[in-house]
């Protein structure tokens, strides 16, 4: 996803700290201002701008999936029973509990969700999709599609 568009009030200064920081959110900010080409103050005013425009959610660790033994990528497709707005804040705070969805997407098309379940292998998916998912609110069916690669996991 491009960070930025032609309607974007980001300037290219802003748009090469965005995307600085998105490759390492660990930079300091002397570090950040010699990449973009200012000095520090004026790189520390744009970064708060930033935060406070809220272009940056935040910061966090990347981990590795694989060192913590979490290699095996599913999506799950959820059809609901029920699609009243209601049902749907239901099923959207009850899989922000399960920490196994590292994502969750409502989907416009012959399904209602698509959920990106990370776990240690098929056995344990089985155990997440028929305990935990297929008990959340509404839930009538599931589909499942395995990822055998990922070949980009960046985001932005």
């Amino acid at each position: 996803m491009p960070i930025l568009d032609h309607d974007s009030p980001l300037d290219p200064i802003d748009t090469r700290i965005l995307r600085t920081l998105a490759a390492d959110g660990r930079l300091s900010v002397t570090d950040l201002a010699r990449t973009v080409g200012l000095s520090k103050s004026p790189t520390q005013v744009r970064l708060k701008r930033l935060e406070d425009a809220g272009y940056i959610h935040g910061y966090r660790a990347v981990l590795n999936p694989a060192a913590l033994g979490l290699t095996h990528v599913a999506f799950a497709e959820v059809k609901l029973t029920d699609t009243t707005e209601k049902a749907l804040a239901a099923f959207n705070r009850a899989v922000m509990a399960v920490p196994e969805i590292e994502e969750c997407h409502m989907i416009a098309g012959s399904f209602d969700y698509l959920l990106k379940v990370r776990s240690r292998d098929i056995q344990s998916y089985r155990r997440i999709l028929g305990e935990v998912i297929s008990s959340l609110p509404h839930v009538g069916s599931t589909s499942t599609h395995v990822s055998m690669e990922a070949v980009k996991e960046t985001g932005l």
